[in-house]
């Protein structure tokens, strides 16, 4: 399933990016896309397909601004094939090309979140006992992160092995997200909340974990109801948000809502999973179509500057008020939202 920026000088160069044929060879940190899980391979497409279908799933826009992926089915488990027959082939190579020697980004998307942890955890490990250097993996981006889990991933199981009668609402919310009512899971039972709560709780890899929070939906409302709090049609804000606890949270940050209004969200996400940071949040785009390149509306900042660590960023926003007296409302938009898509604006915090 799918302002104006501070930068150093050693990254300015990756905003022009490249397609993945074309490397960007300007760019001294290196950008590696991780996918979401894709319903339409629980189907059990072969090894070419899932190559396809990774590439494919980024077409829209970052297709065209990374240097590598890490695809992998949906069809399997996180840590049985999917992390030893994809993710350990890949993270090899990396190794052995010296890919991430200058450091290398992670941009991830949905259950990518999930993924990216587990290799967070674990690929230093992984590589020593291979005799080969660990990857300098300075930052991801995780965009709509289903690492805290997905309720629907819970709801589509139980309704699919309960041996009962399914609700009318719960059908219709499961076959909205997958087309149909599935036989088979795959990662879906990683993406259980309780089980992905379980993945590398505490990765051994302090990379700071950058979160790009949606909040509209792609399914006309029909899975809201089984997701907590605020949601981007597939996961509810305390995933998105990088929250160390589920619950029914309606922000990311104390301050902002999530579509720009300035006012206090007792709400909010106040405890967050180790080096977790939102960024930036819209109430315009949903979880599909926040990685694509079409616009969609206005983008807020739960911070307005970040040091990473490994660069410092910061956005400009501005102030908009509507009403007056006791309707008078303010909101905060990142200055560039007004014409660039949420993934350009992610592309420019790279």
């Amino acid at each position: 399933m799918k302002t104006n920026f501070v930068y150093t000088a050693a990254l300015s160069a990756l905003l022009t990016g490249a397609a993945l044929a074309t490397p960007a060879q300007a760019a001294e940190y290196k950008t590696i896309l991780i996918h979401g899980f894709q319903a339409d391979q629980l189907n059990r497409p072969n090894s070419t397909n899932v190559e396809l279908e990774g590439e494919e799933y980024w077409s829209s826009f970052w297709i065209n601004h990374a240097d590598e992926r890490i695809d992998w089915p949906s069809y399997e488990r996180l840590q049985g094939k999917i992390a030893t027959d994809y993710i350990w082939p890949k993270l090899k190579a990396f190794a052995e090309n010296g890919t991430c020697n200058p450091g290398c980004v992670f941009v991830t998307h949905s259950t990518g979140d999930l993924v990216a942890r587990y290799i967070l955890d674990n690929q230093a490990t992984w590589l020593e006992n291979a005799d080969l250097q660990p990857l300098n993996i300075v930052a991801t981006f995780d965009l709509a992160g289903a690492g805290g889990g997905s309720e629907l991933a819970d709801t589509a199981i139980n309704a699919a092995t309960s041996g009962g009668v399914v609700g009318e609402l719960t059908r219709q919310a499961v076959e909205a997200w997958l087309g149909s009512m599935p036989e088979e899971f795959g990662i879906m039972w990683d993406l259980k909340v309780n089980n992905a709560r379980q993945v590398a709780q505490y990765p051994s890899d302090n990379a700071p974990r950058l979160r790009f929070v949606a909040d509209a939906s792609d399914y006309y409302g029909l899975t809201s109801g089984f997701l907590p709090g605020n949601d981007d049609g597939v996961v509810s804000t305390h995933s998105s948000c990088g929250a160390s606890t589920k619950g029914d949270f309606g922000s990311c940050s104390t301050s902002v809502a999530i579509n720009g209004q300035l006012a206090s969200q007792d709400d909010a996400v106040t405890s967050f999973m180790p080096y977790h940071y939102p960024l930036l949040m819209s109430a315009e785009y949903s979880h599909g179509n926040l990685p694509d390149a079409g616009y969609q509306g206005k983008v807020t900042a739960a911070r307005t500057q970040f040091n990473a660590g490994y660069k410092t960023i910061s956005y400009n926003t501005y102030e908009e008020t509507t009403g007056s007296w006791f309707w008078k409302k303010t909101y905060r938009y990142v200055s560039e939202s007004n014409s660039q898509s949420f993934s350009q604006l992610i592309l420019n915090s790279l």
